[in-house]
């Protein structure tokens, strides 16, 4: 349910990456039932048409377009597509994102740059590829960045990085793209309840759920609503005046003084990657 009127993107085209799974999904569907026509991207195909399938059945008007986000002559060639098919883009959502926990010393280098290029390479390469297709002013980049950007967390120094990157990008673009008409913002969300990579982390570390909870001002894990309706804010006239902007969607879990590191290393403290280098150190 959104609190915004209807069909407030009537005419707009969004292209959604990661937008298969996930409150990524619940972006497209928002989109889409707000008068967008829609395109959501990820790796797997399957998923890329099941979703597109999703939103038309739904009445909405998607295409599904398979692609990697790390491979930009890919990323480019989507969009000229999404332009082709539905006259331009006004809003791109840089979704895609990878995680794991790992202590540093347990990480070899690809595996730290894996993330750097998913996250950070593959949110430069939406939006440069996107940029000569905009329809400006009034065109919306949004990236799905993470409190890791700002509050510096045990075993997560890949993700702590490449977000707090993100994060500088677009303040970044919102100042070399502001006289085009152009806004990029991010959006940061806290524990969002049915999301992969939490549920994963529920299933391997009992009773962190409780314990993430515990730690949010809110004392409720957020829902895929609460994505959708913040994004769509950032897709909509409402935030016209809104630029080089992280929006916290976390329930106050940033600014909270509880440290998610000292909860990290009581978990972690047995692991024994802590104590040597993982294979491929170097």
């Amino acid at each position: 349910m959104t609190v915004f009127g209807e069909n407030v993107l009537e005419g707009k085209v969004a292209y959604v990456a990661g937008g298969t799974r996930g409150f990524n999904l619940a972006i497209a569907k928002r989109y889409a039932e707000q008068g967008a026509k829609v395109v959501v991207m990820s790796r797997d195909v399957e998923r890329c048409a099941s979703a597109a399938k999703e939103i038309r059945e739904a009445g909405g008007e998607a295409l599904g377009l398979p692609a990697d986000a790390r491979d930009y002559d890919r990323i480019a060639e989507t969009m000229q597509e999404t332009a082709d098919t539905f006259g331009g883009i006004d809003i791109v959502v840089a979704g895609q994102a990878g995680n794991f926990y790992a202590p540093a010393l347990g990480m070899s280098s690809k595996a730290f740059q894996s993330v750097v290029d998913i996250d950070l390479m593959g949110t430069f390469n939406l939006y440069r590829a996107s940029f000569e297709h905009l329809r400006a002013p009034g065109a919306s980049l949004i990236a799905i960045t993470a409190p890791e950007a700002v509050k510096p967390l045990a075993f997560q120094s890949h993700v702590c990085a490449s977000k707090a990157a993100v994060n500088m990008l677009t303040k970044c673009l919102a100042i070399e793209w502001g006289p085009a008409g152009v806004r990029v913002n991010g959006i940061s969300p806290g524990p969002i309840e049915d999301t992969w990579g939490m549920d994963n982390v529920i299933a391997t570390m009992p009773g962190i759920k409780e314990t993430i909870t515990a730690s949010t001002p809110l004392r409720r894990w957020g829902t895929h609503a609460d994505i959708a309706d913040a994004a769509l804010f950032l897709a909509s006239d409402a935030s016209s005046y809104v630029t080089g902007t992280i929006l916290d969607v976390d329930g106050g879990i940033t600014i909270n003084t509880v440290g998610a590191s000292e909860r990290d290393a009581i978990n972690f403290k047995d692991d024994p990657r802590v104590k040597g280098p993982g294979k491929g150190a170097r």
